[in-house]
């Protein structure tokens, strides 16, 4: 902040160094000063204005009343955070078959860890405020690493990689080799004639999905991947539907599905032509600070043969295991990237356009844009929150909140979806007046 006393020594300083300056005419005395003075103000008023992005390594903490907030309601809404932990087993390999392991072809194939306690930071102007919990801890962030999926894939986008989300997929996907290294040279005589390579998108059908068909999860992509067939995640009721339905043409019609979700993984890592983690560490995450310690996973069959060499295709969520291991800091920048518009301490790690299209709602879903920016627009998800606010979700709950019209993101960890919205009204409670 510049202050008047500023400005009296500055122009007292100038004039004690210069004698003559007194005998000197005011229309000179103006045009001196505004060589002189107005110059440092205007670097002094950049430095204020400008946006705060963490270093690596650190991320300065501000007592909440230096910025403003009340102390007093920040903790009431640790509070309730803490009180309204997930009741779910800390364990995520007992809880997922006490959930989705039931379904069809249910059985976890990634690795699963026990989870911590209930976690989470809350970052004001870019500054951390206050955090609970255990914030370093590596946990699944479940779906919310298909924010990080999308994020490669518009990465991809952006360096033409990917020349238009309208674009089919297909034709930018070969067959592709599996990696099995217990198969035997020679193919023994009851296989042959078998498939020995993996033609995702070769169905009359799965050749007309487009890439932002993938991204909005309304291609109604047919098949089986990695062992599991697109009809056994989250299965009709109706048994008879699961195999002779008639499909919905791309784009048309919603459906979460996480065999779908790695459909998209497999084509962008064949795009890419190496693993996504590698990618995502490249152009994300260490241009953002994060630590060394995240780590994105696949399923123990996921793998294929890339010039050569084996890479994982890694899923997009924890459904089946695998997916993001991360702490909550690693999370936090990743929320301060989105709400600065794909923009960090002035480099663009994603475009304007990439941000846009990320939160345009989807036809079908209209508080969904692409995976996993669901939309506040309607205020149903957070009906305390603008509508302008977004979320980036994961089973838990995970949860990334991002409120550009507050300069606000809050990362909740293992949360009962049904405690979020108090969490984040108090937040907001607490922020300053307007």
């Amino acid at each position: 902040m510049v202050h008047g006393s500023f400005l009296l020594w500055t122009m007292d300083h100038q004039l004690s160094t210069i004698p003559y300056l007194s005998n000197m005419k005011p229309k000179h005395l103006l045009s001196l000063f505004l060589l002189t003075v107005l110059p440092s103000l205007f670097v002094l008023a950049q430095q204020r204005s400008a946006t705060y992005f963490p270093p690596a390594g650190i991320w300065e903490q501000r007592s909440p009343s230096a910025l403003g907030l009340n102390a007093a309601v920040l903790d009431e809404a640790i509070t309730l955070a803490k009180n309204g932990e997930s009741k779910n087993p800390r364990s995520m390999e007992i809880n997922h078959y006490r959930t989705f392991g039931k379904e069809p072809f249910g059985e976890g194939i990634g690795p699963f860890a026990d989870r911590g306690e209930a976690t989470g930071l809350i970052i004001y102007k870019g500054y951390i405020v206050a955090q609970w919990g255990e914030p370093s801890r590596c946990d699944m962030t479940h779906s919310v690493t298909k924010s990080f999926l999308s994020a490669v894939v518009g990465v991809a986008v952006d360096q033409r990689l990917i020349r238009d989300v309208k674009d089919t997929v297909a034709y930018y996907v070969p067959p592709i080799e599996w990696y099995n290294p217990k198969e035997a040279i020679n193919r023994p005589s009851e296989d042959i004639g078998k498939p020995q390579l993996l033609f995702p998108f070769e169905s009359a059908h799965n050749r007309t999905i487009t890439w932002d068909d993938l991204l909005r999860q309304t291609s109604d992509w047919e098949g089986t991947l990695w062992g599991k067939p697109d009809w056994a995640d989250r299965p009709d009721a109706d048994a008879n539907k699961w195999l002779n339905r008639p499909r919905n043409k791309p784009g048309t019609t919603y459906e979460y599905n996480d065999v779908r979700v790695n459909v998209l993984a497999l084509a962008a890592t064949s795009v890419w032509r190496k693993s996504l983690p590698q990618v995502l560490k490249q152009t994300i995450m260490d241009p953002i600070g994060a630590s060394n310690t995240w780590r994105w996973t696949g399923y123990r069959n996921a793998w294929i043969v890339l010039d050569g060499q084996p890479v994982q295709s890694v899923s997009g969520g924890g459904h089946w295991g695998g997916g993001m291991f991360i702490n909550a800091y690693d999370m936090g920048r990743f929320g301060w990237l989105t709400l600065n518009r794909g923009k960090w301490n002035g480099k663009q790690l994603l475009s304007e356009e990439w941000i846009r299209r990320s939160l345009t709602p989807t036809a079908a879903k209209t508080d969904y844009g692409y995976m996993n920016w669901f939309l506040n627009t309607d205020r149903k998800f957070l009906p305390s929150a603008p509508a302008t606010a977004f979320t980036h979700v994961g089973n838990g709950n995970n949860l990334v909140y991002v409120d550009p019209e507050h300069e606000l993101v809050a990362v909740i960890r293992w949360i009962d979806g049904k405690a979020q919205d108090s969490v984040i009204k108090k937040i907001l409670e607490a922020l300053p007046m307007r």
